[in-house]
């Protein structure tokens, strides 16, 4: 999977540019098709398309609008909307409300953009830096179905719902962080610091030294002398793996990767699945078609081999399959996955099933993480105390065992 950049011009006539994300050119071309959008220029791959991204990235550090003032913007339009206030009137009052600069700026442009003739959701998309893809495409469907107020609703949800999932992993992850941080800054302050004038005291003293003093006596003459030599090959290799990762070819090896972890990886799992079913349930509540909305769930998952999974469901619905006839063949999606969607094709509730689905999976996410927590912490602790009580009795033995002698 690679992105490209896609110029292209709606049903309207209205140009529209953003990033997608594809197997190949051709690939891209074909989703931008199945969107009601006619390509004009994709790029992707170049030295134009990197410094693009690199671009964007930057941009995005300096003027990050946070996902609470997105989700704020999302339900207070959706209540000025749904009270008839037109939509012009209420973008106004919305970029009044944020303080964020780069936020009112893009509220401003879109209601220009408004006011001029576009519709909402071509506005929007002019900043794809701050509304992704399934934000644009939800807003769209509602426009088209008359439910604005519905889908932007929805859109506060699922934006807050997503990130709380995220959120609780990375919150359950600082404390183990803290704690393996703390274990090799302590090893290496003493092994550096303190052993060298035990090693200094005993060469004077002249006695035997049992295998563990002299363990660490040659962990710590390795870390004095080579120390820094290890410091930087530990940084270039972290530098060569973050920029390999950044690569396609990188980042996809490290999704496979993480989902085949024996512990992270049924985590990994349980998030994307839960991003996909909440995802791809609003924007089948907003009224997409399947294709629709497989295509841009499937740009709006982290995880390229969930990415490739739904890419390849997408072509063999288009063949004329149904849902859950391809999501069998792929092994990403556990089978309740399959079953569930398989009942909501039946059903005809496919939107409502897809958000129990992921009303689930949240749970377990929560559940599994703070299991995995509770086991992770007092490992480390035990990990600390061993490698504290390690110098420690390789640094007082020798010494309680010569006071032996000399009593």
């Amino acid at each position: 999977m690679a992105t490209f950049a896609y110029t292209a011009r709606d049903k309207k006539g209205i140009i529209q540019k953003g990033a997608i994300v594809a197997l190949d050119k051709p690939a891209a071309a074909a989703n931008l098709m199945d969107r009601g959008l006619t390509p004009i220029l994709i790029k992707g791959g170049g030295s134009a398309g990197k410094d693009h991204g690199r671009g964007l990235r930057r941009l995005h550090l300096r003027n990050r609008v946070k996902l609470e003032d997105k989700v704020v913007f999302s339900r207070q339009f959706a209540t000025m909307i749904n009270a008839g206030v037109p939509i012009i009137q209420a973008l106004t009052i919305l970029r009044q409300q944020t303080s964020n600069r780069h936020f009112q700026a893009a509220i401003a442009d879109a209601t220009k953009r408004v006011e001029g003739g576009s519709t909402l959701s071509a506005a929007l998309a002019q900043h794809g830096d701050i509304f992704s893809s399934i934000y644009i495409n939800m807003v769209k469907a509602g426009e088209a179905g008359g439910l604005l107020d519905e889908v932007l609703e929805r859109l506060a949800v699922q934006q807050q719902k997503d990130a709380e999932v995220v959120s609780k992993v990375r919150s359950a992850m600082i404390y183990p962080s803290i704690l393996f941080c703390v274990t090799i800054g302590a090893f290496v302050f003493l092994m550096v610091y303190l052993v060298p004038h035990m090693a200094v005291i005993f060469s004077g003293l002249g006695v035997t030294l049992p295998w563990y003093s002299k363990l660490m006596l040659a962990i710590s003459s390795f870390l004095v002398h080579y120390g820094l030599y290890l410091l930087g090959l530990i940084v270039a290799v972290a530098v060569f793996g973050i920029r390999y990762v950044r690569t396609a070819k990188g980042k996809h090896q490290l999704d496979r990767l993480l989902i085949r972890l024996p512990i992270f990886g049924p985590i990994v799992i349980k998030v994307n699945v839960a991003r996909f079913a909440r995802t791809f349930g609003s924007l089948m509540g907003a009224g997409l078609s399947v294709l629709e909305a497989l295509n841009t769930t499937a740009g709006g998952l982290s995880n390229t081999v969930f990415q490739d999974s739904l890419t390849q469901v997408a072509r063999e619905v288009k063949a004329g399959k149904s849902i859950a006839v391809p999501m069998r063949q792929m092994a990403v999606f556990p089978p309740i996955v399959n079953q569930m969607v398989a009942v909501g094709e039946e059903t005809g509730e496919l939107d409502t099933i897809l958000l129990k689905l992921a009303d689930f999976y949240e749970r377990e996410v929560d559940t599994v993480v703070a299991g995995l927590t509770a086991v992770i912490e007092p490992i480390l602790i035990v990990t600390l105390g061993g490698v504290v009580g390690f110098i420690v009795i390789s640094v007082y033995g020798p010494l309680a065992a010569l006071n032996g002698l000399s009593s």
